[in-house]
């Protein structure tokens, strides 16, 4: 018996093709039709509310890399998420990579009390008297102004100012829980994150301070870069995803 190939016509109903020249091009339609579907799955926005990703142990290879709308340079943005860690030492939180320039977005955790926030690969401290619990963290920054400025838990620290008339690169690896030393990778276990991140949100102006005090107590403001209600994303390593731990 000659061996076929199963396939649906465009009616729907079951079809049979034998091998030879047209089976085989219908073999490598129906495989480029799954590869299709395996890509859009990978990439397919997911709700993550009442989630967290959690990860519970020193790594240099457990990260999760996050897919944005963004198409084209960033004159503004604003990123608000939730972390929870103990670590005492520095670690990475929110990492925005273009192959042009390493660090253009960096929410980095220094030592206690000192958050480094990098725009185009230069830095700025703030510091800031804090614990250990769940922390709800905001970054805006605006090019017109250079003005910086970090919100925890809804109260802002004082503004600073970095890298004016900047344009922030638009092709990004945006990486959760390591620090990305190059574009995607360069990963290291003394700057990993261990502990939970958590309602990731991004968008391309400044949030005012009624709407990052507003997001604090819950609400989303439509984020349009990346939103932690339609989250696309790729997990690598050790990561879990558990439920949050924060009101």
């Amino acid at each position: 018996m000659d061996s076929k190939l199963l396939t649906l016509s465009p009616r729907g109903y079951l079809k049979f093709w034998p091998h030879g020249e047209q089976g085989g091009k219908m073999e490598k339609l129906l495989l480029c039709f799954l590869a299709f579907l395996s890509l859009s799955s990978a990439f397919s926005a997911i709700d993550m509310s009442k989630k967290a990703f959690v990860f519970p142990k020193e790594s240099d290879d457990s990260f999760v890399r996050l897919i944005s709308q963004q198409k084209q340079p960033l004159k503004a943005f604003t990123v608000c998420l939730y972390v929870y860690s103990d670590l005492p030492r520095g670690y990475s939180i929110f990492s925005y990579n273009t192959r042009a320039q390493d660090n253009e977005i960096l929410l980095f955790k220094e030592k206690t009390g000192e958050y480094s926030v990098s725009v185009g690969g230069t830095d700025i401290i703030f510091k800031y008297p804090g614990n250990s619990a769940p922390l709800h963290l905001c970054i805006t920054w605006e090019s017109v102004s250079g003005i910086v400025e970090l919100w925890v838990d809804g109260k802002p620290m004082v503004r600073k100012s970095l890298k004016r008339g900047y344009s922030v690169g638009w092709e990004a690896n945006i990486v959760l829980g390591q620090e990305q030393d190059s574009f995607g990778g360069g990963f290291s276990k003394e700057q990993c994150l261990v502990g939970d991140i958590g309602d990731v949100n991004m968008w391309d102006f400044v949030l005012s301070p009624g709407e990052i005090r507003s997001v604090y107590s819950g609400e989303s403001f439509s984020p349009n870069v990346l939103s932690w209600r339609e989250l696309a994303y790729e997990v690598y390593g050790g990561v879990f995803i558990k439920p949050q731990l924060w009101p």
